[in-house]
């Protein structure tokens, strides 16, 4: 018959030591392993016909391992006898609840080793076989383990009457044991008689409840859920006010652009009135001066937007407004037309073109400062054709008597209005006002004597 196989797991190597000599002794194969870990990695490839688990390890505890094992498939089929020196039913209940059949004490007797391995079918049936004869464990020099006495080599054996207590408990025991086995055989073999009593088994250790478990799982679960759903309700609300955060930054910088265009305009609109009233007062002070003196005029200024021909569209109608009026008065000598052009910020590039540049942006970051439009016209291109058309006609009429006089000045000269002091908080649009103010066309009179 095939010897069978046992699995010790313990922590404390004398321990191991101990109860595989026990075992050996009843020709029973043994693997030990020091931790659970260790013993479910042997399980993955090894298949013992019982294990014996100690309960307080590091790491895994023995229930956690009998828990691990019982439920695998593969292994839940291998009995399972706690050996630790755990006591109370509590415990034990525990040990059968997971599914170990019982709890062997570390403070070993011979005749609780016989009890199991006849209960995990690791000896022959009684009556089949005879029981192997029983030897005392004998231990390393020095060794003991849990209440056991190290066995002196040294010491010469004692005689059958003077052996240790444990081995006469032992023999008694085993005895008693199997006298209560043959009763019982017998009495189950024999038909029960009306009116015999019935002989009260042992109560099982009571079942522990799992509601209470099932019950705190159940609250877990709800507790969970409540409050993924608030994250999730929370991170949406988060989202959403990014969102509208957002939406609402990028309404209030289109607010803010508006605001200063408004505010550059009004100020635009505000320099043309001053400019159309001092064109006014200029022509009420040409008209003062020729009716005292018709040799000279005040001068009169008009200004040009960027990107326009100096000498056209409104510049035209001052200069036929005022040889009218010259002529009108008999007047003989030259009339001065002065091209003057401001230095205006740009932004572009000279491939592409320039122009403007917003009137929030600093001067800083202007990429020209300059006036290419005005620099790049010839005197001819400065002049409309309906410009000279005007001026030749005036000297066709005059038969020479009034005299159109052109002169066009570089762009830094004949700065009439200062430019601003330029600084980091200076814009293109405080700079581009006093531009388009010197950016301009002047119209004065010098009468011959």
């Amino acid at each position: 018959m095939a010897r069978k196989r046992a699995l010790v797991v313990d922590d404390s190597k004398s321990a191991r030591v101990l109860l595989s000599r026990i075992l050996e002794k009843y020709e029973v194969e043994v693997d030990m392993a020091e931790s659970a870990e260790q013993a479910i990695e042997y399980l993955k490839n090894n298949r013992p016909d019982a294990i014996f688990m100690d309960h307080l390890m590091p790491g895994m505890d023995g229930l956690q391992a009998v828990r691990e094992i019982k439920g695998n498939p593969q292994t839940a089929m291998i009995p399972i006898m706690m050996y630790t020196s755990q006591e109370g039913e509590l415990y034990v209940g525990q040990a059968r609840a997971l599914g170990a059949m019982g709890v062997l004490p570390k403070q070993l007797r011979p005749v609780d080793v016989s009890k199991v391995l006849y209960e995990l079918h690791l000896l022959p049936n009684r009556r089949d076989s005879t029981e192997p004869a029983l030897s005392p464990v004998e231990l390393d020099a020095g060794a003991t383990a849990y209440g056991a006495a190290a066995f002196d080599k040294s010491t010469p054996q004692k005689p059958a009457e003077a052996a240790p207590a444990d081995i006469r408990r032992f023999i008694a025991d085993a005895l008693n044991s199997a006298a209560a086995r043959i009763v019982r055989d017998i009495r189950d073999a024999m038909p029960m008689q009306a009116g015999e009593p019935l002989v009260p088994l042992r109560p099982l250790p009571p079942a522990q409840p799992i509601w209470p478990v099932a019950v705190a799982m159940l609250a877990a679960c709800i507790i969970a859920c409540a409050f993924a759903a608030s994250w999730l309700v929370a991170r949406n609300d988060l989202a959403s006010a990014r969102a509208e955060i957002a939406g609402l930054t990028s309404a209030n910088a289109e607010l803010q652009r508006s605001r200063a265009d408004l505010s550059a305009a009004a100020k635009e609109l505000t320099a043309a009135l001053a400019a159309v009233n001092g064109n006014a007062a200029s022509a009420a002070a040409d008209a003062a001066a020729l009716g005292s003196s018709p040799s000279a005029i005040a001068p009169r200024a008009e200004p040009v937007p960027y990107g326009e021909v100096p000498l056209d569209r409104s510049r035209i109608d001052v200069l036929r407004e005022l040889l009218a009026t010259l002529e009108s008065q008999g007047f003989r000598g030259v009339v001065k037309v002065t091209n003057l052009a401001g230095n205006y910020c740009l932004s572009g590039n000279g491939s592409d073109g320039y122009t403007l540049a917003a009137a929030t942006l600093p001067v800083s970051r202007c990429d020209l400062i300059g006036n290419p439009f005005a620099e790049s016209l010839s005197s001819q291109q400065r002049e409309s054709l309906a410009f000279a058309n005007l001026v030749d006609g005036v000297r066709q009429r005059t038969s020479g008597a009034i005299t159109v006089a052109i002169e066009n000045q570089a762009t830094a000269a004949g700065a009439g209005t200062p430019y601003p002091t330029r600084s980091d908080t200076l814009t293109a649009g405080e700079w581009n006002r006093a531009a388009a103010a010197n950016n301009r066309v002047e119209f004065s009179a010098e009468g011959s004597p």
